[in-house]
């Protein structure tokens, strides 16, 4: 553990220069972090040693939705502000190469045994915050107020904003001015990207059940082919973007997992697959649902075959920055790390439930990425490796040190302005 750092004066460009204490300090911490990653809301160790570097801060912390940790820094009178870390892995096997990679293994909630990657860069953002922290907690005399850290579970599937807001989040700690996040992303190490009003897109998943009737495959003609009658679906679902949606919006429909049968030669009764949908507009996101049902109803009749199930998995939010303080934490950001590296970006059709945890308040919210990627890496040929993926494995330098900086940056001006 490193002793609290001391750093510049607010405002002071950094280029992203930490004390070589608190760097070796923070790459330890990432390299524990990436070997033992968890899956959501299931993220017991992560909470743990978090709670553990937080309290060993002065900061007071305490379980929430869960596997959640809040932990309050408080320095005298001044404003609230929060700051947003999630903490969960994705069911992924690791592929990086990095002699650091995790082997570590989970269980789905229907008991299946998967591996288990950080695969989205959370663990980047558990050590921005816990570096943001102890900057902070070495500073004291440049800002007076309160930092709330809400190191967030489950962000991969929607249920871990909602679940700490459900246990009392609000209740419990002091309400913010503003509440601040950020996440690690493909791009260039080094660089932020920021977006003004709509930064992420609404998301809408759904599993859906296709029921045929099943018999031997050499016999068709006896049968219902659920696999052939949802894969007529799955194509189908493309053309509602093609052909249903204006050039000028946007929506993203996608289909990542297909299952059904047990051998070559039986035709099983049912198939199932799991559709997503982002959309950054209400009325396009109603528009494109009720396309994907009327397809897959109607699918089914063309079949004679038994109306398909549709359960609703999760839904995220359209994630909103304020205008007013996105401006003010850009010029933040400039003065931190170089104008020339913020650069301003329409919104992504990723998605983000953090939005949940301002929105419950109705207090200002914004959301920035910061690029994990070498330079080599996104000027070469190959393609870049992207969020999820089992390559993705952001390059710790600068790519922690951005992100340290930019969490520090934005929640000590916001403290010293008042």
């Amino acid at each position: 553990m490193t002793e609290h750092a001391t750093i510049p004066a607010t405002g002071t460009p950094w280029h992203q220069e930490l004390p070589d204490g608190l760097r070796e300090d923070l790459h330890d911490l990432y390299r524990q972090l990436h070997r033992s990653p968890e899956l959501s809301m299931q993220e017991h160790a992560t909470a743990a040693l978090i709670t553990e570097r937080m309290e060993a801060l002065g900061c007071e912390t305490f379980r929430c939705g869960g596997t959640g940790v809040v932990a309050t820094l408080r320095n005298g009178d001044g404003p609230v502000v929060g700051f947003r870390a999630d903490i969960d892995g994705l069911p992924v096997a690791e592929r990086s190469g990095v002699d650091y990679a995790s082997e570590a293994r989970g269980t789905l909630p229907d008991g299946t045994d998967v591996p288990v990657m950080h695969a989205c860069g959370h663990d980047t953002h558990v050590v921005a915050a816990v570096g943001a922290a102890t900057l902070l907690a070495g500073s004291r005399d440049q800002w007076s107020g309160t930092v709330v850290f809400l190191f967030q579970p489950g962000e991969e599937i929607a249920e871990g904003a909602d679940a700490m807001v459900a246990d009392g989040l609000w209740d419990r700690v002091d309400r913010p001015v503003a509440v601040y996040g950020q996440h690690v992303w493909s791009g260039r190490a080094g660089e932020i990207e920021i977006s003004s009003g709509p930064a992420m897109a609404m998301a809408d998943s759904w599993k859906v059940v296709v029921h045929g009737r099943g018999g031997h495959g050499s016999r068709p003609e006896d049968t219902v082919d659920p696999v052939l009658l949802a894969a007529h679906m799955v194509v189908r679902l493309q053309s509602v973007v093609a052909r249903e949606v204006p050039s000028q919006e946007a929506a993203v429909v996608t289909v990542a997992t297909f299952h059904a049968g047990v051998k070559e030669n039986i035709i099983p009764s049912v198939a199932e697959f799991t559709v997503n949908v982002r959309t950054l507009d209400e009325g396009v996101r109603e528009r494109v649902l009720a396309a994907l049902r009327r397809v897959i109803a109607a699918e089914a009749e063309a079949s004679a075959a038994p109306p398909p199930e549709i359960t609703e998995l999760y839904t995220f939010p359209l994630l909103v920055n304020d205008p007013a303080e996105t401006e003010r934490v850009s010029d933040v950001l400039g003065a931190a790390i170089g104008t020339d590296r913020v650069l301003q970006r329409p919104a992504r059709m990723g998605s983000e439930d953090f939005g949940a945890l301002p929105g419950a308040l109705g207090v200002p919210a914004v959301y920035w990425f910061f690029g994990g990627m070498p330079d080599e890496v996104v000027d070469g040929d190959a393609p870049v490796p992207s969020n999820h993926s089992p390559e993705f494995a952001p390059v710790m330098e600068p790519t922690l040190s951005t992100g340290v900086t930019a969490a520090y940056a934005v929640i000590s001006a916001r403290l010293a302005a008042g």
